[in-house]
């Protein structure tokens, strides 16, 4: 039986009622949401459950700003009811603090505590944290085994293909965290040094999973519901998640769950419910944020729901100067439904 069969069937199993836990924790569909700064708050992890997201991450927290107290880092954290299971993510670079944030976060009440080991942003890398880690293993153990020791629910890892194309060692940091008491590890098929080109290798994930015992979650170029099957098929991963492909698009997972859970796609999505979507999406970011903030915010999630509508140009060259809900309202009125 070749890899891809072999892949057939797990999923066929998927399909037939067999649920993936992280830890102890059941999720119940075949995708989830990834961190995203600046894109994965409160607002929109609520929207993506809504439309069948089975777990969702929020944006990556700095553990040293949780330690020292610092309000706009703990307003990251809040969690609803509504977007559970939910984890938060933390980063940062030295065990120690890493455990006493995770003690902090979970005042939260997170189902999961992921450690960010995989963000590209100079910022974050370049001070010897995010994807930086992947360049000593040990010290990610570390930081695994200390945090695994400081809370009570699963510990997950967020990786990618490795710094650079002369270090690839995914599945070295991988097992170093298994063995560190990871419960489950996400990975981007892209180096650091690649950030988001060329298109993402999915052979590493396949790497991974064939050498953990662990769930391994696909991550990278799934912008549709037939990439997220074709990547379980290729891959074997437990779980596909996504990132930039929910950008406007938070129906994808509905998409995904049709096709994957049900064999049969979905309707596509009519004009009327991309602008009713949208809508909702906003209204609840100037609940959350205050309409100032919302509003502020609200400018790069339009101009992504209205990427392929009739007029889609003028509609993002609006969609920058939005200051009020009813200044959206008024534009949304110009799209064809």
């Amino acid at each position: 039986m070749n890899v891809v069969q072999i892949e057939k069937d797990k999923t066929k199993n998927i399909k037939n009622g067999d649920k993936m836990k992280i830890g102890n924790v059941e999720i119940n569909g075949f995708a989830c949401l990834a961190p995203m700064a600046g894109v994965t708050d409160r607002a929109f992890r609520e929207l993506c459950v809504d439309f069948g997201a089975a777990y969702v991450v929020g944006e990556m927290v700095s553990s040293k700003g949780l330690t020292y107290n610092n309000d706009k880092t703990k307003e990251l954290l809040e969690l609803s009811e509504k977007e559970h299971p939910a984890a938060i993510q933390l980063f940062g670079n030295e065990p120690d603090v890493m455990a006493e944030a995770a003690k902090i976060a979970m005042e939260y009440g997170p189902d999961i505590i992921d450690i960010n080991m995989g963000c590209p942003a100079p910022k974050i890398a370049m001070n010897g944290m995010g994807s930086a880690l992947m360049k000593t293993p040990e010290l990610c153990g570390e930081i695994v085994a200390a945090v695994k020791n400081a809370v009570s629910v699963p510990v997950t890892v967020k990786i990618r293909k490795g710094w650079d194309k002369n270090s690839v060692n995914a599945a070295e940091v991988a097992v170093v965290c298994e063995s560190a008491g990871a419960d489950a590890i996400a990975v981007h098929g892209r180096t650091r040094e690649q950030q988001y080109m060329p298109s993402a290798d999915w052979d590493i994930i396949r790497e991974v999973k064939r050498t953990v015992s662990i769930p391994v979650i696909g991550n990278g170029d799934v912008t549709s519901a037939e990439l997220a099957a074709r990547m379980m098929e290729q891959t074997g991963c437990d779980l596909v998640m996504i990132g930039r492909g929910a950008l406007g698009n938070p129906w994808i997972f509905r998409e995904i769950s049709m096709l994957i859970g049900h064999d049969r796609p979905s309707m596509p999505i009519s004009n009327a419910e991309r602008i009713s979507v949208l809508l909702k999406h906003i209204s609840k970011l100037c609940e959350y944020k205050g309409e100032k903030t919302g509003m502020k915010e609200a400018r790069k999630h339009a101009a992504w729901y209205f990427k392929g509508v009739p007029g889609a140009a003028s509609l993002r060259k609006k969609a920058v100067e939005l200051d009020t809900f009813d200044d959206l309202i008024e534009l949304c009125k110009l799209v064809e439904v």
